[in-house]
């Protein structure tokens, strides 16, 4: 009996590794890079085909894989696979929905905490010899209102870790899930209620058009004085100018930002582990403009800001999820009941 065939597509020297190890009874053959017409002659008998978000499965590709079976693609979003043609031919095509949820929400403390017990100053002190404790009062996370923005997959992690810290919970999402609330013990209330009694307020919402800069200079004054702001999302979903304006009016006591705003280009997370990321990616060009970037840098040398770059999802176990996702993915879809689908037989 023919091994089954499957080829992968923009692998990385991690996730090979992994691969190879846990999908032994299979024919596999790894492509660095992504997938194009000169290796359509080595892959045309496969019959599994694994991709990242640079490969575009056109109808040109379907077309040139005529065993092709089933598509697990190692990323979230499916928007470089034509879901259309592959209805159409009857293949079935599954994702990974989540692999960071814990890990940027734990990230996420980091961020509070570090601001909260004022780590940074204090390392930074001690580093120099001099261990005073003059302006390191820091304050506690018990009793205080955190105000969580999104209740996702991220957003619920967050609110579990909250509690432990005895922490009073207020959320806003644009889906109610009212007995998600009465289980967690938090409640949901309107954007600006949110800001307005919130003592730390985390985003955990996509980015898109509706969350372009939902964080502005026209709602900047509803937040509580002294708030601190956590954005371990995205970097659009904060408009820079008011950032700026937040701290040196004093409004925010302190920022804990893992994005920045002229990172908005960036469809997903693992994109800047690929090496086909780095690759195509020009770093002085992706400023979208100067004042963004003088505005970011502006931030940067603040005490009471802390920038990590975009490295809440970069945890062992959340990358090593992708790969286990993935290998769940094509050992169900061949005992004949398919996972994580994106489209329906």
């Amino acid at each position: 009996m023919e091994k089954i065939k499957i080829a992968f597509f923009e692998t990385e020297d991690w996730e090979k590794e992994y691969l190879e190890n846990h999908l032994k009874n299979f024919d596999i053959i790894f492509f660095k890079d992504k997938i194009n017409s000169l290796t359509f002659k080595k892959i045309k008998d496969v019959n599994i085909l694994s991709t990242f978000i640079y490969s575009k499965i056109d109808k040109k590709v379907l077309n040139s894989l005529k065993n092709l079976k089933y598509i697990t693609t190692r990323s979230t979003g499916f928007d470089h696979i034509d879901l259309k043609s592959c209805k159409r031919k009857n293949i079935l095509v599954s994702n990974v929905p989540t692999y960071g949820e814990n890990t940027v929400a734990e990230h996420t403390f980091a961020l509070i905490l570090t601001l909260s017990r004022k780590i940074y100053p204090a390392v930074e002190r001690v580093k120099r010899g001099d261990f005073s404790l003059d302006n390191l009062t820091g304050f506690d996370l018990k009793n205080k209102t955190l105000g969580v923005i999104g209740v996702g997959h991220i957003g619920k992690n967050v609110i579990k870790i909250a509690k432990g810290f005895q922490m009073k919970i207020l959320a806003y999402d644009i889906i109610e899930n009212k007995k998600l609330a009465k289980k967690m013990g938090f409640r949901f209330v309107s954007f600006e209620d949110l800001l307005k009694n919130s003592d730390i307020v985390t985003l955990h919402v996509p980015y898109n058009k509706k969350t372009h800069h939902l964080i502005n200079i026209k709602n900047l004054k509803l937040f509580k004085k002294g708030a601190i702001l956590i954005n371990t999302s995205r970097g659009g979903i904060c408009d820079a100018t008011t950032l700026v304006k937040g701290i040196k009016e004093n409004i925010f006591s302190g920022l804990g930002l893992d994005v920045l705003e002229e990172e908005s280009f960036i469809k997903e997370e693992r994109e800047l582990l690929s090496s086909i990321f780095r690759k195509k990616t020009n770093l002085k060009s992706s400023y979208e403009s100067l004042k963004t970037a003088l505005e970011n840098h502006m931030l940067i040398n603040q005490e009471n800001v802390i920038i990590t770059p975009h490295n809440a999802f970069n945890s062992q176990e959340s990358l090593t999820k992708i790969s286990e996702t993935t290998v769940k993915n094509i050992k169900s879809f061949i005992k004949g009941k398919p996972i994580n689908l994106v489209i329906k037989k």
